[in-house]
């Protein structure tokens, strides 16, 4: 699962061959999670508050990179990092 981000203990990933809808993966401690890129949802898994807080900034931040990302994934190509947050 190539990493496209990392900060605060944070880790954010994107799978190529992952299902619909657009989303990404973030593991934090034991916590694991997927979050929609459109509406910032947990769509599975859970994370602590502060955890959440941190990646729906980093998210709304970058949500264009997050999108050409899941259509890179999608076609095989490279999925590029995204600056974290500072």
């Amino acid at each position: 699962m190539p990493r496209i981000s990392q900060f605060f203990g944070i880790v954010i990933s994107m799978y190529y061959d992952d299902h619909a809808p657009p989303h990404f993966h973030v593991h934090y401690a034991e916590y694991k999670a997927a979050i929609t890129i459109e509406s910032l949802e947990i769509r599975d898994g859970n994370l602590p508050g502060r955890a959440i807080g941190m990646v729906l900034e980093w998210a709304t931040s970058h949500r264009a990179e997050l999108r050409s990302n899941w259509d890179n994934a999608r076609l095989g190509l490279p999925i590029k990092t995204i600056k974290p947050l500072e």
